[in-house]
Order: structure tokens, then sequence, then C-alpha cells
């Protein structure tokens, strides 16, 4: 099939699924208790990877209950393939919750918002993060604070993994990547410099893609600080995707704004 008609008939499954799942989320969840939720969040996920012809591949398996996810950030994809093998609650920015369709979609499914230019919001979604813990919910954060194009991991920030330090919990950390068919970096996946639309666009143009997560080990929190909690999970995803250090030194200032979509 022609590039552009191989776009065109994904784009057009793509914005169907999303008003499948827009329905789902406003019509049928308020009747379903969580486990049923959940099943629903994992197969919508998985289907919205199957339309775009991105598989799945998954090494070791995500940890609970009392667990805090933090993985890097390559794509917004990174936010379904977690679902499709969780499904977690994300940390998000609260601009997210006001996009179109999506907004409303993605605050359906149990996301947490936090107001980046209120330092004191912060405050209120780490008591959110540690009341969905202790509800035995997996609780997941990119902590780079922004996205990459997936070939580098940047230093962490540690002030959104303070819940899971007070509640004595496990930090999980998930390493994602990208590949094509032949094993290199799949840069369509990428949304470090185009905005939402223009990834689709990008994304649906490829033949197909694998996303593939490493779930490495449980790090245990107890009697530990964050930033040393951080610094480890840093070090273990580097490690699976092979990647070397940075030149800097990681954040050590608490920062509300490391959130991102």
């Amino acid at each position: 099939m022609p590039q552009a008609l191989r776009r065109l008939a994904r784009i057009a499954r793509l914005a169907l699924h999303f008003v499948r799942g827009l329905a789902t989320v406003v019509f049928v969840f308020p009747s379903l208790d969580a486990a049923a939720r959940h099943v629903r969040i994992r197969r919508w996920s998985r289907q919205l990877l199957d339309v775009l012809h991105v598989e799945l591949r998954i090494s070791g398996a995500l940890a609970h209950p009392n667990v805090q996810i933090v993985a890097n950030h390559v794509s917004w994809l990174d936010i379904f393939a977690l679902h499709a093998v969780g499904p977690v609650r994300f940390i998000a920015k609260s601009e997210i919750a006001r996009w179109p369709l999506i907004g409303r979609l993605v605050r359906g499914v149990g996301t947490l918002f936090v107001e980046r230019a209120r330092r004191r919001d912060t405050h209120r979604v780490n008591r959110e993060v540690t009341d969905a813990l202790a509800c035995g919910d997996i609780v997941a954060v990119f902590p780079e604070g922004t996205v990459t194009d997936g070939s580098k991991v940047l230093p962490f920030k540690a002030s959104l993994l303070q819940p899971v330090v007070d509640a004595g919990g496990m930090v999980q950390p998930v390493a994602i990547a990208y590949r094509l068919a032949d094993g290199e970096r799949a840069r369509a996946a990428a949304y470090d410099d185009v905005h939402f639309l223009g990834s689709v666009w990008r994304i649906a143009g490829e033949v197909a893609m694998r996303v593939e997560l490493a779930a490495s080990s449980p790090i245990a929190t107890t009697g530990r600080r964050r930033r040393e909690v951080a610094r480890e999970a840093e070090r273990a995803i580097r490690t699976a995707l092979a990647l070397s250090a940075p030149d800097s030194a990681p954040d050590r200032c608490a920062d509300p704004a490391g959130v991102s979509p």
C-alpha cells in the first residue's frame, strides 16, 4: 500500500478508536468496578497499538501493589504501551486535561494532574499519589520531565518519587525503546520536535514498529532518600537501554515541573 494511503487509513481508524474510547469512558465506566475498567483500558490500549501496527514486547513484569513505575519518555505512545501491560495511573501536566477529546479520555482512566506553574500543587498531587498507592494502584511517572528522541536518558528529577518513599513502597524502572523490523531505533516514534497531529502522521507512515518495555527489578525505598532512589532507577534504565551516563549531574532540586504527557 502506498505510504499516503496507509497513513490516511490508519489515522481514520485511530480517530474512530479514540471516539469509541471516549464513549466507553463517558457511558460505560460509571457502571463498572475498578477491575472491569482495568480490563477495558488494557484491551483498548492494545488495540490502539494494533491500529498503528506497533508491536508490543515486554521483558520482565510489572510489580504490584504499592509500586511506582519510573520510565524514560520518548513518545505519547509510552502511555498506551504501559496501559496495555498495566494498566497504571499516570501523573501528567494539567494542560492535558483540557485537550479536546484526549483530555476527557485520560481523565476517565484515572490520570493524576499537576499544575506545573504552582509549586504547592506538587504537594496535593503527592497526597493523591500516596492515597492511590495505599489502594494498591500502580502509579507511573516520567521523571526526565520531558521527552527525548530515544537516543539518551536525561537526569531524573526526584520530587515526584516522594510519595512512594513516604509510603515505603517500591520503585520499578521500566526502559522504553522503539525499534524498526531491522532493530534500528524508530525515529518516527519520538515526540520531541513535533506537535501531536504531526507525530500521529509520522507514526502512521511507518510500515511497522515495535515498542520494547524492559521492566527491571523493583527498588526498595524504605530508609532511603528520593534522590538516591531516582539515581538508582536512572542507572537501571540506562543499563537496559545500553546508554552511558550524561556529562551533567542528576538534578538535585525539587521540581514540580518534572511531569510530561
